[in-house]
């Protein structure tokens, strides 16, 4: 046996970096085994290097705007796509340094290479394998490699790759993940998203801001499926008002390749098919877990829809062995990770942490405009039987919305109208993803509206529209 750890962490994304750093801190022997990246999909390829190019293309747009805000800009406005990708690569690479930092200061050990449980305690790393539509990171110097390992606690955190649906498998030129889709060093001049998910929206709304005719197609009634119908309606309309076409109810019946272009055959709920021309695809149906070559199988873990199942506190049904992260299931979340990482080591660690609560985790689209939201839908609240008092404040009545340029928007929170407690908050809007943690706060605190209402909220600020929407709730809003 090579070595023997307290934890051993098997993945180095958001999930297992943070949950083995925790460890360290609570004076476990850690050790990290990674076969790619660290950092993941979240730091390498996904919430970083996507909000990187998001950046790029929101700076692209107030550029276009400089007249409304009484600027003047000299030449032509323009975009280089390959300085853009490449501003988003280094942004990534620069915080998958900062995690082997992290990890080599808090005294983790980093294992390079494929992990698999032989059996509970065991685990046996072989050499990574190259993987496909990723380019393949060398390991960092001095760390460790194949062989045997034992640990008295494993930690699965595998995280998940992109879903893939029969006729529409990625090919790397016309059919793409969201891979390709932040690589593209030409920028396509027609695109088709299938899947109106976070990751769909987000491109959507970034080619199309670079002037790309995006078609977006959705099988359910309603983008952002996710979403309160309230706010993915509003959003609906600023994106088919920004020129994105949009099909729901519709799925992909058949794909045609040509050798610059395909032809996608849509079918509506009612039957009735046409075809759409576009020089790309992108694939967005979602995600699934990475359960395949760990042996969880012959440990007889309880798996469940391509996921690990497991409690609160990220146990499994297998003593000794844990799961976080994407690969613990929906929902999919760099920040879930994170939280359930602390959790599940502070939790072997007898410190009693409290249970995962997923109705406290917020969700963030970082379209423009951006959607954020955390708790219930009003139909869900409804659903388990809640009496439900409505708040409803939009921005064009905020002073600091209009002054920004940004009057599109909408704050929408929800209670009990028994009790008072706040069951949801669902905003759409200019930074809305900074101002939905001020909702997340007030439901972990268990607050009330009476204490919301007391609260004072600074002036001139977009955080006014949420004190507005809670005091609309009860019929006392002031700016409208």
């Amino acid at each position: 046996m090579a070595e023997a750890y307290d934890v051993l962490v098997i993945g180095g994304g958001p999930g297992g970096y943070v949950a083995a750093i925790r460890a360290a801190q609570l004076g476990f022997r850690t050790a990290v085994v990674e076969r790619e990246h660290l950092g993941g999909i979240c730091l390498n390829w996904g919430c970083i290097p996507t909000k990187a190019l998001l950046r790029s293309a929101e700076v692209f747009r107030e550029l276009t705007r400089a007249k409304d805000y009484g600027l003047t800009v000299s030449g032509e406005i323009g975009f280089d796509p390959k300085a853009v990708v490449d501003r988003s690569r280094a942004v990534a690479a620069q915080l998958n340094a900062g995690v082997g930092f992290l990890l080599k200061k808090n005294k983790v050990d980093i294992v390079w290479g494929e992990a698999a449980i032989e059996k509970p305690g065991e685990v046996v790393v072989t050499a990574p394998k190259k993987l496909p539509m990723q380019p393949q990171i060398p390991p960092p110097k001095g760390i460790l490699g194949e062989g045997r390992y034992a640990a008295r606690n494993i930690i699965v955190a595998t995280g998940a790759r992109p879903r893939v649906l029969p006729g529409l498998e990625p090919d790397g030129n016309l059919i793409w993940t969201y891979f390709e889709a932040m690589i593209a060093q030409k920028f396509p001049r027609s695109l088709l998203v299938v899947g109106s998910g976070a990751i769909g929206i987000e491109f959507a709304s970034f080619y199309r801001t670079f002037g790309c005719e995006v078609t977006v197609v959705e099988i359910l009634p309603n983008i952002l499926p996710v979403e309160d119908e309230e706010i993915s309606a509003f959003a609906r309309k600023r994106f088919e008002k920004q020129g994105i076409a949009i099909s729901t109810s519709t799925r992909v019946a058949s794909v045609e390749k040509k050798p610059e272009s395909l032809v996608a055959t849509i079918e509506g709920a009612d039957g009735a098919a046409h075809k759409i021309e576009a020089e790309r695809m992108i694939s967005a149906v979602g995600v699934i877990g990475n359960i395949e070559g760990l042996g969880l199988e012959s440990l007889g873990v309880k798996l469940e829809r391509g996921t690990i199942v497991t409690d609160g506190l990220g146990r499994t049904n297998v003593p000794g062995l844990f799961a976080i992260g994407d690969v613990a299931g929906p929902p999919m979340l760099a920040h879930k990770a994170e939280h359930e990482g602390v959790i599940c080591v502070e939790a072997i660690k007898g410190l009693d942490p409290h249970p995962l609560d997923k109705t406290m985790i917020p969700g963030c689209t970082y379209c423009s405009p951006q959607i954020a939201s955390v708790g219930l839908t009003e139909a869900r609240a409804k659903a388990e039987g809640y009496e439900v008092r409505v708040g409803r404040f939009p921005f064009i009545g905020n002073g600091k919305a209009i002054a920004l340029g940004e009057p599109d928007g909408l704050v929408k929170t929800l209670f009990d109208a028994r009790t008072g407690k706040l069951l949801g908050a669902h905003l759409v809007g200019a930074e809305v993803t900074e101002l939905i943690q001020g909702f997340v706060v007030a439901m972990n605190c268990e607050t009330t509206e009476a204490e919301l209402i007391e609260t004072i909220f600074p002036h001139p600020t977009l955080s006014e529209t949420m004190h507005e929407s809670v005091l609309d709730a009860y019929g006392r809003v002031l700016h409208l």
